[in-house]
């Protein structure tokens, strides 16, 4: 299939018109601002991964597991770090993006820069072929005008020449002489006119084809760099992933080391309080008669509550941890 360009397809009949050439500026300006939108993308995204690398960087400084010891410790310990080093590793990314910002910045204003040139010179060519053409149409309705003066002046003298004095005639003559020079020059200013219209025509061909092989090769360097600025752009999200899975797996293969039975052992042996606990409790019997019995009251209390009991039985010491007992 034959391929389109630009220089085939943006013509018009109307030599003065300009809209092929005016429809080329503009796509070529949609396309400047599409890499002013992609460059401002870029600089927004770097800006959430320098403030979410920075919160992060934060938060792996908080005490996490402090009070851990051990395997479990040692794990978390790792944890942090990696999580700091995952920051950073966002902090790098999003120093990176603004780079590639810069870079496509950077072909932007010299893609402006070179086309202003061009551009320049294509306004001044259009705005010369529009006033050419200007004076060439005057100089065909001043050619045109002197003709039928012409053409009026040569009937008058004919219609005239039998009935007029030979001093009318002689000045009748002189008069259509004089409008047959005048149309003679009103012809050679129109043909000069149409002459220059036409080599400026033949000069704005030439250049035209030049400004649109210019232009097609601007866009297809722009497209070229916008597709590899995207695909770079994300490249570098994939990597970070890859990079951030790599700092996790750190994490991973500690916690694999961490040890249950390892860290319980580990606690036992340096908080141990003893490995005997309290004797059995025995009853005790008080030296009182059976009336001293009738009037004792015991009170047993748990923390705040108490319970008042009456009994005519012999005083247990309970054996409840938390429980005294309390006789008057």
């Amino acid at each position: 299939m034959r391929e389109l360009h630009f220089k085939d397809n943006f013509w018009n009949t109307e030599i003065i018109s300009t809209v092929g050439y005016d429809s080329i500026i503009q796509h070529l300006n949609d396309g400047k601002r599409t890499c002013k939108e992609i460059e401002d993308f870029m600089k927004a995204r770097a800006a959430i991964e320098e403030k979410y690398a920075k919160e992060l960087l934060g938060l792996s400084k908080k005490v996490c597991g402090h009070s851990e010891m051990n395997t479990l410790k040692r794990s978390l310990d790792v944890f942090k770090l990696q999580t700091e080093n995952v920051s950073l590793s966002h902090l790098h990314l999003a120093q990176t993006m603004r780079e590639e910002a810069k870079k496509l910045e950077d072909f932007r204003e010299k893609q402006k820069e070179t086309r202003k040139k061009v551009e320049q010179h294509m306004d001044a060519l259009h705005k010369q072929k529009a006033a050419q053409y200007k004076k060439t149409a005057d100089a065909k309705k001043t050619y045109e005008q002197k003709c039928r003066d012409k053409e009026e002046a040569e009937q008058n003298m004919n219609r005239n020449a039998t009935t007029s004095s030979s001093k009318q005639q002689e000045k009748l003559y002189a008069k259509t002489q004089q409008a047959k020079q005048t149309a003679e020059e009103a012809d050679r200013i129109y043909s000069h006119n149409v002459s220059l219209l036409g080599k400026l025509r033949e000069e704005w061909l030439n250049e035209h084809v030049k400004a649109c092989e210019f232009f097609e090769k601007q866009e297809v360097e722009r497209i070229s760099t916008l597709r590899n600025v995207v695909w770079t752009h994300l490249n570098h999200l994939s990597q970070q992933c890859v990079t951030s899975d790599e700092l996790y797996e750190e994490v991973r293969k500690s916690l694999e080391q961490c040890n249950i039975q390892e860290d319980i052992e580990h606690f036992i042996n340096l908080r141990r309080t003893g490995d005997k606990p309290p004797g059995t409790l025995t009853t005790t019997r008080s030296p009182v008669t059976s009336s001293h019995f009738k009037s004792m009251q015991l009170i047993l209390y748990e923390g705040e509550r108490f319970t008042n009991v009456n009994t005519h039985f012999l005083c247990i010491l309970l054996s409840e941890p938390g429980y005294s007992l309390i006789r008057y």
